[in-house]
């Protein structure tokens, strides 16, 4: 009995206690707006981007410069709430894994910077939220469509584009004028765009005229199935024909007449030894330190590993010649071009006023005047920003104009991921011989529309 009642008192002076402390948090803040309880912290997520601020020589330039200072700014400019910002680099091997866990605990970041094709499927499992509130007239207008339609699942806006990375052909020039083939070569800071061709003519040009005694053991082009990585390459070779590889209703095509062309293209310069050996195990790793060492003439890049390579020339990490840009040819003349978008999304914590705070942040990031000028680490999606530093880099005024033959590799389609996995086999196959082109079209088609079929099923985006 006597427990019964002293557990009872104890009950009852601990819920008096919390009344009082409760009028008391009332009065606080009341009195001064704001009481340490009305911080709202969000979190930011990010893969390594760029280092510093704008520039990797400023003092103590890291990964999470930029979104610390932008932190510090938002915090001190923001009125709705005081805030603050928790920055984390992860890396890019164990963000997955590391969403994922948190997704299943409930925990996931506030927001996360990323390339939009590594983050699209998490758009489909409804994790995301639509971000088509904070994106303005002046936005839509200084960025061009073709990154927003990179970053739109459905009818929504998922991802806020901050910069890019276009992906290109490179080549040798040095290996184009000892071949005799100066009159294919571009302008330095030019994308040189060459018919189908002209293209041809250069890797018979290559193959024939290359001195062996300059360059030996040299190959005209790069070409690698070893696994998923530098897919994208491979999928604008199968585009070179006119297949556009996804329909409307986001199902692959590529199995048609001009999917079964364009791998009938790859085989036959394969054959031809106007390639490396050996595609089916030779990796984008292998392609690109090939190039770099002078045994290819034509190989693949993207803005940052051109950057890289130009540095690694500059340090004496590898030899230095005469590298320049093209585009990736096509049957029709048109080049084609892709780029990876990166930018921010928000994951959806169910706390509204997380998600409010989230949004206005990464509106802060991605169109303050001062802090979109960090783009130019990467190339900017925005036009003004291009205007103001193409002086500093003319490759970014190339890189614009070619923004108009882009095309959208992932079709934004649920389970991109997955289809990597098995667009690589079928071009092992294809070089082997073990299967015809028509055949490793065709069976790649239907092994990836019934991947797309299965995660249309869970996709929030397809079930709208």
């Amino acid at each position: 009995m006597f427990k019964k009642r002293f557990l009872a008192s104890i009950l009852s002076v601990a819920l008096i206690l919390g009344v009082l402390a409760g009028c008391v948090g009332k009065e606080t803040s009341k009195s001064s707006g704001k009481s340490s309880s009305d911080e709202v912290q969000i979190s930011v997520w990010l893969t390594p981007q760029w280092k510093g601020v704008l520039n990797a020589s400023e003092d103590g330039a890291d990964y999470d410069s930029f979104f610390k200072h932008a932190a510090e700014r938002f915090a001190a400019e923001y009125k709705d709430h005081k805030v603050k910002v928790n920055v984390e680099v992860v890396a890019s091997d164990q963000r997955d894994e590391l969403i994922n866990v948190n997704l299943n605990g409930g925990t996931p970041p506030d927001i996360f910077f990323e390339s939009v094709f590594a983050m699209g499927d998490y758009a489909h499992r409804g994790a995301l939220v639509p971000l088509n509130d904070i994106v303005d007239e002046d936005a839509k207008a200084d960025i061009a469509q073709n990154f927003w339609d990179n970053v739109t699942f459905g009818d929504d806006i998922y991802f806020y584009p901050f910069s890019h990375n276009p992906g290109t052909l490179v080549y040798n020039a040095d290996m184009l004028r000892d071949a005799g083939l100066e009159k294919y070569i571009g302008e330095e800071n030019e994308i040189k765009t060459w018919t189908l061709a002209e293209y041809e003519n250069i890797l018979y040009g290559l193959k024939k005229d290359l001195p062996k005694n300059k360059y030996s053991n040299a190959f005209p082009m790069a070409l690698f199935a070893l696994n998923n990585q530098g897919d994208t390459w491979n999928l604008a070779y199968l585009r070179m024909f006119g297949n556009k590889f996804f329909d409307e209703k986001g199902n692959i095509i590529v199995g048609d007449k001009n999917g079964a062309k364009a791998a009938n293209w790859l085989k036959k310069i394969y054959d031809d030894g106007l390639t490396n050996p050996g595609a089916e195990s030779v990796s984008s790793n292998d392609a690109n330190a090939m190039f770099q060492n002078q045994q290819l003439g034509v190989s693949f890049t993207n803005s940052i590993l051109f950057n890289n390579a130009k540095a690694d020339m500059e340090s004496g990490k590898a030899p230095k010649f005469d590298m320049r840009l093209a585009n990736i040819p096509s049957e029709s003349g048109d080049p084609l071009t892709f780029t990876y978008v990166t930018g921010a999304a928000i994951f959806d914590t169910k706390d509204e006023t997380r998600i409010k705070v989230s949004k206005d942040f990464v509106k802060f990031i991605s169109s303050d005047p001062e802090l979109v000028k960090a783009s130019k680490n990467g190339v900017p999606v925005r036009s003004s920003v291009v205007e103001e530093f193409k002086g500093e880099n003319p490759l970014f005024a190339a890189y614009t104009a070619n923004d108009q033959f882009m095309f959208n590799f992932t079709g934004n389609v649920p389970g991109y991921n997955q289809l990597r996995q098995v667009l690589y086999p079928e071009l092992q196959a294809l070089y082997t011989g073990e299967k015809t082109a028509d055949k490793a079209v065709k069976d790649y088609q239907s092994k990836g529309n019934k991947i797309i079929e299965d995660a249309k099923a869970d996709s929030v985006i397809y079930s709208k």
